[in-house]
Parts: C-alpha cells; structure tokens; sequence
C-alpha cells in the first residue's frame, strides 16, 4: 500500500508512519532522512542537493522530487511505503502523480493549533537525549534531568514563535493538498488529538476504509 501522511508540524504523523510502517512492513519515508542518504551515498541527485546545502540555500523542487524518484525506484519500496513530509505543496503532488506513484491512501493527522502550540512549547530536552513535558512528563526536579542531572531547555523549533510561524506556513501551503487529495477520493482524515495507540487505530480504520 503506497500511503501518504499529511499534518501540521508536531500533529504526529512521524510517530504514527513509524507505527504503521511497523504494522504493514514497509518502509517510511522521510525528506529530511533520504536528502541525507542522498548525500552519504554520492548519488547524482545527492551531489546536486549537497551543492545547495553548502551554499546555505533550500535544495530546489526538482532536485528533491528527483531523489524521491530514486528512493521510490528502490526494491523495498515495491510492496508499498509511507511518505512522510512530500509532498508538501501542490507542485510537488503533481509531480508525485506524474512520476507513476499511484498513492492508495492519504492520511490527515489533524490537531488544532492551540494543541499543537501546547504539545511543543512545552516540551524540554536535555543534551543526553532525554525528553519531558512540563504539563504530561515532567520531571522529578523542574529544569533538571531525571536521567543525567542535566539542565533542561527548550529548543528554538519549539518556542511558541517558531511554532506559529511553521503553523503558518503549513496553513498556506500544504493544507491545500487536503482538498487535492479529496478530489482524487483518497484522504482520509483522523482525529490526532488523541492518544497515540488510539491514533494508530484510527489510522489502521482509515486505510482499510
């Protein structure tokens, strides 16, 4: 099954195509992950978004649609796979469609933002790797890790600026896939304001449906 999972940032999808990829036994599938394959790996298209990522600029559309192509073109993808985070904006769709994808499903993780600006505003790390929240994990001392001792701090992706202005921009440009994706009688829309195994059964349901 060749799915795709839409949501806002912090919404949770990375965690539920983790999940469903788990159930189903294929792989997920994520821009940030396979630009960085891309580029260990020397591939053409990775040598291409290397040139972009040292000169401080975003890696363009063609290139980014181009190591897609590479990663879907890969034998572990033949029984299906997850997209997560492309497409992002309707160019990228049409050129999804274009290359053959012939996506079954697309999954909308939906949160509102008040929940999403709640979620990870209040979420504090630590530089061993440990991760609380301030209202569901917190921990046994406040600003001081559980684990190692260390102190706890928000990072810049979580302040509530960063949130709202990433909000923003997902409202603006990838939201529009929802209707896109309609049209063609393939989303499906979950409620993600919920807890996790109860998301990961909403989804299971929608893919089936």
């Amino acid at each position: 099954m060749k799915i795709i999972f839409l949501g806002a940032p912090g919404a949770g999808k990375g965690t539920q195509a983790e999940r469903i990829c788990s159930e189903l036994g294929i792989p997920a599938i994520s821009t940030g992950n396979i630009i960085r394959e891309a580029l260990s790996n020397g591939t053409e298209m990775g040598l291409k978004a290397k040139s972009f990522i040292e000169a401080g600029k975003l890696v363009p559309d063609d290139v980014v649609i181009g190591i897609i192509k590479e990663r879907l073109a890969a034998d572990d993808c033949a029984a299906g796979y997850v997209l997560d985070g492309f497409p992002r904006t309707i160019p990228q769709a049409e050129a999804l469609d274009a290359m053959g994808a012939e996506i079954d499903r697309v999954v909308d993780i939906e949160v509102p933002d008040e929940a999403i600006t709640r979620r990870m505003s209040g979420r504090r790390v630590c530089k061993c790797g440990a991760t609380y929240h301030m209202e569901w994990k917190k921990p046994a001392k406040e600003g001081v890790c559980d684990l190692c001792g260390g102190e706890l701090y928000r990072r810049k992706d979580d302040e509530p600026e960063t949130v709202l202005d990433r909000l923003k921009v997902y409202h603006e440009q990838t939201e529009p896939l929802k209707d896109y994706y309609d049209k063609q009688g393939k989303l499906r829309i979950v409620d993600g304001d919920k807890p996790i195994d109860e998301i990961t059964r909403l989804v299971l349901e929608a893919l089936k449906g």
